[in-house]
């Protein structure tokens, strides 16, 4: 079984989920998504967001790959391109970290580690850019997909909390570790992630 991570571009936006492809709660305010639900066009403005953010500011969003068929993506930038994390109770994310959106696995993919090879890409493609953390808004009540990650999926890869909440805690990675250590990064973000496993394997988000 081959597995490829790969950036997400506009030749590959269509691979995502036909419900994510078309989501755009994370890419508008609440006000201007609702008018673009109205309009019937929600694609379109994910894809005008994708194109806008990977040319400012580049590469935000992975896609996994199962023997070619997509598996599962994630979507992460700072938080300034994602209007609607300033909606949360738990806001603002931190200015030196990039906020992870959303992801999604799959159903019938899940539990085989594709999670955590995700957050393990996001945190090296971030650690060469020279971020120092990532953060994310998590769900405590999850029980089925949605647009915001299993808290329980988080805590299980390495975030920690940062300020609780009874729903929407804000939790955190720190990537100063995996920059510290003078080896490979892939290396040292195996140290940091690798040993890890997640519980529930980050089913769908």
């Amino acid at each position: 079984m081959s597995r490829r991570l790969v950036n997400i571009t506009l030749d590959n936006l269509d691979d995502l989920p036909r419900r994510c492809r078309r989501c755009v709660f994370w890419e508008l305010d609440p006000v201007s998504g609702e008018r673009a639900l109205d309009s019937g066009d929600p694609g379109l403005e994910k894809e005008a967001w994708i194109s806008g953010t990977l040319l400012e500011w580049g590469s935000c969003g992975k896609i996994v790959y199962v023997d070619g068929v997509p598996a599962g993506f994630v979507l992460y930038s700072p938080p300034l391109y994602s209007p609607r994390s300033v909606a949360f109770p738990t806001s603002p994310v931190s200015a030196d970290a990039v906020l992870l959106m959303t992801a999604h696995i799959i159903p019938e993919f899940s539990g085989g580690g594709l999670g955590r090879m995700l957050i393990q890409g996001v945190a090296k493609d971030l650690t060469r850019r020279g971020v120092k953390a990532i953060e994310a808004f998590g769900d405590l009540k999850w029980e089925e997909p949605s647009c915001v990650v299993p808290a329980e999926y988080l805590l299980s890869v390495g975030f920690k909390t940062v300020r609780p909440h009874l729903r929407f805690p804000r939790l955190r990675l720190e990537l100063k570790t995996a920059v510290s250590w003078r080896e490979d990064v892939e290396v040292a973000l195996e140290r940091l992630l690798g040993s890890m496993s997640p519980e529930r394997a980050l089913r769908p988000v």
